[in-house]
């Protein structure tokens, strides 16, 4: 068989052909999941609130399958201007055969870029680029998603930890208080979390503490 001639046949008028398509499409298919929780808002929003659970002291409840709807929702809502764009430049023009499959991703991978190092840490990103001695880029264009995704990773780790010392501190004074309190009592068999527990909760639902937890993260992304 001539490698040429398979070559024309697979690419056929700067067109992907049908094989390469469905190949495009499943590599697309497999790498959605992890694009999902690491090229998004996703990891920041399910962390912080782990870190709420965690400071509230029910470790199951919500239950971690909520927790993780919540966090695709909110991920939804605020990954919306990215996805807009990404329609509007890339897939539409596709659809209408403006565009061929490699061009539609590159047109794609703009705004995304753009997302992902807007919440990315100056200091992150030169890690990879020291790594791999590699010359910083003049350009935000310049940087390349191997570098982008992993500095952006590390950035809404380190965010989301500091997003979560904040909720934690509130309920780390409530257990302080009530700590010191029943010990000023003498009452030092009864443990500490079992009047805490109901303290953290009544506050915080007087405190409406989802929807200033989930709006923050949403403006945190703003």
């Amino acid at each position: 068989m001539n490698p040429q001639s398979t070559v024309a046949g697979l690419l056929s008028g700067g067109q992907l052909g049908p094989s390469l398509r469905v190949l495009l499409l499943l590599t697309l298919l497999s790498l959605l999941a992890p694009a999902v929780i690491t090229m998004t808002s996703f990891v920041r929003t399910v962390v912080v609130l782990s870190f709420l659970r965690q400071g509230l002291g029910v470790q199951q409840t919500p239950p971690g399958q909520v927790l993780v709807g919540l966090s695709l929702f909110v991920t939804l809502f605020t990954m919306s201007p990215v996805l807009e764009a990404v329609q509007r430049d890339a897939y539409n023009p596709y659809d209408r055969g403006e565009l061929t499959e490699l061009q539609a991703l590159d047109r794609a991978a703009v705004p995304i870029r753009e997302f992902l190092l807007k919440q990315t840490r100056q200091n992150d990103l030169e890690l990879f680029y020291t790594a791999t001695k590699t010359p910083l880029p003049r350009t935000p264009d310049d940087v390349p998603l191997k570098i982008a995704v992993p500095a952006f990773i590390i950035s809404e780790l380190t965010t989301s930890f500091q997003m979560g010392v904040l909720v934690l501190l509130p309920f780390l004074v409530v257990d302080i208080a009530v700590a010191t309190i029943l010990m000023a009592m003498g009452m030092m068999m009864v443990p500490p979390a079992t009047i805490a527990l109901p303290l953290k909760l009544m506050l915080f639902v007087l405190a409406d503490g989802w929807n200033l937890v989930v709006g923050s993260i949403i403006a945190s992304f703003r």
